[in-house]
């Protein structure tokens, strides 16, 4: 069982996701990964990794009540995709009619240009996000995709045949991972469909720990605290260093 600097990056690393609160979603002969996470710093390091394995995602915030924010939702592609837009956009772009002198730069709209008009919607926008309700928790969710099928085939695994990754661990830990006075703790699935299973496939490697109101499996233990360290690998730049597990073993 190698840490995370030690394997390479696949597509079967969103495992980690599902054995803790993710959720997998199918349409057609498509399937995502979704999963609702509490705080900001959460959402840039799942969209750096998820980008990183080739996949498009979104992210919204969620309020108190269950609902997304009425928000533009924003999204995260790989970078060969994003190019190849760019490219596109400026061939149609060169194809449109150039401006002439003397025309309006913007056209008015019931005596306000669009330019103002915009101002005026952007400021509106801004006191939406604003208002009550408050976003309490983001939603990051990859795009619909037929690349994660071989994903949603074997899943959920049967109990004995779930294992644990470093890279696996580590999205886990990004998701739903915190540090707690006994341990590290791992957010599961309120539903606890895979405890057991995960349970199994923690003690495998080395971190067997026990079942905690939140709920949770917390780890604990110096030596296994280490060995959680050593499996997540380095701490990423958007996460507080208090909250990764490196600071835990310490």
């Amino acid at each position: 069982m190698f840490g995370v600097e030690a394997a390479e990056r696949s597509l079967a690393d969103l495992a980690g996701l599902l054995t803790g609160t993710g959720r997998l979603g199918r349409m057609g002969g498509t399937a995502r990964v979704a999963v609702r996470v509490d705080a900001a710093w959460r959402v840039h390091v799942l969209v750096e990794e998820l980008v990183s394995r080739g996949l498009v995602v979104t992210w919204a915030p969620v309020t108190h009540d269950g609902v997304e924010e009425y928000v533009a939702e924003l999204t995260a592609e790989p970078l060969e995709q994003t190019l190849a837009a760019t490219e596109e956009q400026a061939e149609e772009a060169a194809e449109e009619p150039v401006e002439r002198p003397g025309e309006p730069a913007a056209a008015e709209v019931g005596g306000v240009t669009t330019d103002e008009a915009g101002d005026v919607e952007a400021e509106a926008v801004d006191k939406k996000v604003n208002a009550e309700p408050r976003t309490v928790s983001f939603e990051v969710r990859t795009a619909y995709s037929s690349r994660l099928n071989a994903l949603a085939r074997s899943w959920p695994p049967p109990a004995d045949r779930l294992w644990i990754t470093g890279p696996q661990l580590r999205l886990w830990v990004a998701a739903a991972g915190a540090p707690r006075p006994e341990g590290y703790a791992l957010g599961l699935d309120p539903d606890g469909i895979l405890d057991k299973a995960a349970a199994a496939a923690l003690s495998r490697v080395g971190l067997a720990g026990t079942f905690q109101p939140g709920p949770a499996y917390v780890i604990a233990g110096r030596r296994r605290l280490a060995r959680l360290a050593e499996l997540v690998g380095e701490r990423p730049a958007a996460a507080p260093e208090r909250l990764w597990p490196g600071a835990a073993a310490a």
